[in-house]
């Protein structure tokens, strides 16, 4: 998919899968190279010594650049421990979060999976990049706008974007076999509930803002959630449509 990330990330990825080394390239990118070392850097420190371990998540954040993710006055912390801001009171999630949800997921090569807060892409990047077929929602136009366009130079053509209201979900492509949502509701959207495939996980922050907020997985079996409390976190506030 990335076409055009550092020849060093391409060969290591095909070496850890065994494969031999491609033939040259061309050259990286200006400055893309200087970012795989902040990327290495980011998945060792930053999210492997926090617990997460599995090594689609890990190898998929050595691949995609954040740094592409981010507004360009805040291209040097791209990599940083902590959320950035992207405009109209939103924010791109800290790496470490990224990863835990995403590993929560356990998303799998071909599974399709829905994603309720766009913002700048990264997470819906970091899902097609896992395999996933992705379909993302962002209520915000002026974000949807700047998340396709992002998508379409970067070369990512697994996501599908859509401007909308994310509580009722992407009913014409249900069932889900994951869900993620990226900004925090007060309760659990039930249409989202209700898209979510049997054997399904969707990861969601529940809480009202100011104060903590739980990180919740849900897994689908027999119709019914099963829940998991997944630890204290800090999101925006799930944004809805006027009115509703």
């Amino acid at each position: 998919m990335f076409r055009w990330f550092a020849r060093a990330v391409l060969l290591s990825a095909l070496l850890l899968a065994g494969c031999p080394a491609p033939a040259p390239v061309p050259a990286a990118l200006p400055n893309e190279d200087s970012y795989l070392a902040q990327r290495e850097q980011m998945v060792t420190t930053q999210i492997e010594q926090r617990g997460v371990s599995d090594a689609a998540v890990l190898n998929v954040l050595l691949t995609v650049p954040r740094h592409r993710f981010v507004p360009p006055d805040l291209i040097d912390q791209a990599y940083a421990d902590h959320p950035l801001p992207i405009g109209y009171g939103q924010t791109i999630s800290q790496p470490y979060i990224v990863a835990l949800m995403s590993e929560a997921l356990q998303v799998h090569p071909g599974d399709k999976v829905l994603e309720i807060g766009t913002g700048s892409a990264y997470q819906a990047a970091v899902l097609a990049e896992l395999g996933a077929e992705t379909f993302t929602i962002e209520i915000i136009p002026e974000l949807a706008n700047q998340a396709a366009d992002r998508l379409k130079e970067l070369d990512c053509t697994e996501v599908q974007v859509r401007n909308a209201d994310g509580y009722f979900g992407w009913e014409e492509h249900a069932p889900f076999d994951a869900i993620i949502v990226t900004a925090a509701p007060d309760h659990l959207p039930q249409p989202l509930a209700n898209q979510l495939a049997e054997g399904g996980r969707l990861v969601v922050p529940i809480g009202p803002v100011g104060s903590v907020q739980t990180l919740w997985l849900f897994e689908k079996r027999d119709g019914e959630l099963e829940a998991t409390n997944l630890g204290a976190v800090s999101f925006v506030p799930f944004t809805r449509a006027a009115g509703d």
